[in-house]
């Protein structure tokens, strides 16, 4: 039987893991090869207020995501952000796993640049599938800034600790988002096949009777049909072609609109519905906003 089990603190999370009390509130480094996996945790869906990123060098078993297995035997990392759910499916025993999870709250980073910008680092949003593969140079260096943070966390905290530390967690970040764009570019093959059932599915879309019935697609739509994350799809066509999965649809949109405007007799509401749009006003704002002009103007000026 599914059950939910929250921990709202670090010192809740370490007697979670059966783990050795925390030296910091806010933050803390687990190293997995001191953490059991119980069959009383299995299956339990956990949330938690903090954001983590996990570097898994050694696996138990092999990860399943829904009914395919992924070999992640060389080892992943992947970030979750607060309260996202994270479901456990798999029993280890201690030493069977290792590597390390880092775990900071929000309020740790509350009132530097981080804390505004945090968004930005897309990868907090992606599925464990489209976990970031390391190499041995990579997973070094991941290592030694966790090394320093461990150490300012674990040494006297003063004046300038909090600093460190959120200086440290943003060095992380970065060099994980540069990762993470290695690893897009050397699937290259991988993600042009995407981008090809992308602007497929694009076409069918607007082809078929889903518009009238659903209007304007989201980017979760297509995200779903390609089984990835919304913010897997829009980075990967971002490293493609420059252009997000969302600018992607309204570039679609667009062009489609320009051809009625200029080939048909159609009023600009009845483009505009047969796009998608509930309101006339956002096609034209969208349409303005794209090519300078309102889609009254465009029609003039090209006939």
């Amino acid at each position: 039987m599914n059950s939910f089990y929250k921990i709202n603190s670090i010192s809740e999370l370490h007697e979670s893991f059966g783990y050795k009390k925390p030296n910091h509130p806010l933050i803390s480094v687990i190293d997995l090869s001191e953490v059991a996996i119980t069959k009383e945790m299995l299956y339990l869906k956990i949330g938690t207020p903090f954001y983590a990123i996990t570097l898994k060098t050694k696996v138990a078993h092999p990860f399943r995501y829904g009914r395919e297995y992924f070999d992640f035997s060389e080892g992943y990392l992947f970030g979750v952000a607060p309260n996202q759910i994270i479901e456990v499916d798999e029993v280890s025993e201690k030493g069977e796993l290792e590597g390390w999870a880092l775990y900071f709250h929000p309020d740790l980073i509350l009132g530097y640049g981080l804390h505004d910008k945090i968004g930005d680092y897309s990868f907090f949003s992606y599925e464990t599938k489209e976990a970031l593969h390391l190499s041995d140079k990579e997973k070094a260096t991941l290592n030694n800034i966790l090394e320093k943070i461990v150490e300012e966390y674990e040494s006297n905290i003063d004046e300038y600790s909090r600093d460190v530390l959120v200086s440290s967690i943003e060095l992380l970040l970065h060099y994980i988002r540069r990762f993470y764009g290695r690893q897009f570019l050397t699937r290259k093959q991988q993600n042009t096949s995407i981008l090809s059932r992308f602007k497929k599915l694009l076409k069918e879309y607007f082809q078929s009777k889903i518009v009238l019935e659903n209007g304007l697609p989201k980017v979760s739509y297509f995200a779903e049909k390609l089984s990835l994350s919304d913010s897997y799809l829009s980075d990967l066509l971002q490293k493609e072609t420059g252009s997000t999965a969302q600018d992607h649809i309204h570039l679609f949109v667009i062009e489609k609109a320009k051809t009625d405007l200029v080939n048909t007799d159609k009023s600009i509401s009845e483009i505009a519905f047969h796009l998608g749009f509930e309101y006339p006003q956002y096609f034209s704002r969208l349409f303005k906003n794209k090519t300078g002009k309102t889609p009254k103007q465009f029609r003039v000026d090209l006939n």
